[in-house]
């Protein structure tokens, strides 16, 4: 008898949702008060619930209660990539990535616009020690200069995880930098002068295009593809069409589409570009970020004679504001290092330590394992928020690894008009046009998962929907 009451009470609880009283992510109530609605015990209500959240219908969120699953539309279609393999210069878009930035500094600002893990999700505490037990009894060693290459302890770490990567590099082979960004740098600098052409994966990560437009560079845009990246048959098509100079990917997980180059295509693109003699600057910064199986092999690993600079860093995993890189640049070391010096001398040693102790100490790959997975739910939970909440017409990428999602409007709705909307709203988003050098995916954004869920998350979704809903019924015409 008592089995059968619980059915009733779960089927009452689905009626409800079924009529749209509860709606997808709208908290249930609580146990005890659905036993004193229902008039059943306690137990009865436990047992419902149970069985809802069996049948993938609530989930149970810890110290929070019961919320209802939102219902994800089937798998949207992903956008198709264009071809056009002309040389543009690359876009002032400078002050446009300035409003991104200086909403995510705003507290009152929900931050979809900016790709930064939340410190919840990082190894403060532990870090945190280290630092402090470093400034208390090893200040004096690390308050000089460490110039080029870099700590050696450090070095020696990341020497050691490159095994993952595929590489097996030795700690003579890197040279440490302030963040990914100065690794990107120094390895256009040293392959690269004002006016060349570079090819890179379009869309691709905005500051990526600030930095090659503080060097005088110009791009070719090769067509980048949800699942696969780098569409290399374009790229030998603009290679034999330009002088390009280098090329700059992210095989593994390309911010902002997380697509992942498969192990086949990185050792084509390795070999296609030594042929040539065309170096190649490898981003791999979200590498360690995978969602399923084992960490993907960088490019680097298939090259053979020196001809792949490989950046990273442990912005996204460890501590964005330490400003930890590293580059590995093959026969343009001596360059690379040269270039180093002058630009800013050296990288500040006590966090290099830092960072290496940390990697050193047991739990690193524990928690890169407790990140990801926290990451994949993220990324996840927004996912289907933004299938069941924004309007048709809508598609949504599947990211394999990293945290942002690549968003394509409904026809007509303009990237910029929802991002100046979001901000009336105090929502922060990342509008296409400035992940193109020609300004492309005006009708593309940018959200980053970098935040655990929670019904704030969840409201500012269903207010970008609300914004996006209203913008489709009176569409603009909106640029390729």
């Amino acid at each position: 008898m008592d089995e059968l009451l619980y059915e009733r009470v779960a089927a009452h609880v689905e009626a409800l949702i079924a009529r749209g009283t509860l709606r997808g992510g709208a908290r249930a109530p609580s146990v005890r008060k659905l036993a004193r609605q229902q008039r059943c015990s306690v137990a009865t209500a436990v047992l419902a619930y149970r069985t809802l959240e069996a049948k993938g219908v609530f989930e149970a969120r810890p110290q929070s209660g019961h919320y209802v699953r939102i219902a994800a539309r089937p798998p949207l279609p992903e956008f198709r990539a264009t071809r056009t393999l002309a040389v543009f210069a690359a876009p002032a878009v400078s002050s446009l990535v300035a409003k991104v930035y200086g909403a995510a500094r705003d507290p009152k600002v929900v931050n979809f616009g900016t790709a930064v893990p939340a410190a919840a999700l990082l190894p403060v505490e532990r870090l945190g020690r280290i630092v402090a037990r470093l400034a208390r009894t090893e200040l004096a060693q690390h308050i000089h200069y460490d110039v080029p290459p870099g700590n050696v302890h450090l070095r020696r770490q990341i020497a050691r995880r490159s095994v993952e990567w595929g590489c097996a590099l030795g700690e003579d082979d890197f040279v440490t930098t302030v963040g990914a960004m100065e690794a990107l740098h120094l390895a256009l600098r040293a392959v690269t002068q004002p006016g060349d052409v570079i090819a890179v994966e379009s869309p691709t990560y905005y500051g990526l295009l600030q930095l090659i437009e503080s060097l005088g560079l110009r791009v070719v845009e090769i067509p980048a593809h949800p699942g696969a990246g780098l569409d290399l048959a374009a790229l030998e098509e603009a290679l034999a069409q330009h002088r390009v100079r280098a090329v700059l990917a992210m095989p593994n997980f390309n911010n902002p589409l997380g697509s992942l180059m498969p192990e086949a295509n990185k050792k084509e693109l390795v070999e296609m570009l030594a042929r040539r003699e065309i170096p190649l600057i490898e981003d791999d910064l979200y590498g360690d970020l995978h969602h399923q199986g084992e960490r993907p092999r960088s490019a680097k690993a298939f090259d053979r004679d020196g001809n792949v600079l490989l950046c990273g860093s442990v912005s996204k995993t460890i501590a964005p504001g330490f400003r930890v890189g590293w580059i590995a640049p093959g026969r343009h070391r001596d360059r690379v290092e040269a270039l180093k010096f002058a630009q800013s001398v050296g990288t500040p040693p006590l966090l290099q330590v830092a960072v290496a102790e940390l990697m050193e100490a047991g739990g690193y790959d524990r928690h890169l394992r407790g990140m990801r997975a926290a990451l994949a739910a993220q990324v996840q939970h927004t996912r289907d928020a933004i299938a069941a909440l924004f309007p048709p017409g809508t598609r949504v990428s599947r990211p394999q690894g990293g945290f942002v999602l690549w968003v394509e409007l409904p026809h007509g709705v303009r990237a910029l008009d929802v991002h100046q909307r979001a901000l009336a709203a105090r929502i922060s988003v990342a509008p296409g046009p400035i992940f193109s050098a020609r300004g492309k995916f005006s009708g593309y954004l940018r959200l980053s998962c970098g935040h655990p869920w929670t019904p704030e998350l969840e409201a500012a979704v269903r207010t970008l929907g609300q914004i996006v809903e209203g913008l489709a019924a009176r569409p603009l015409a909106r640029t390729a």
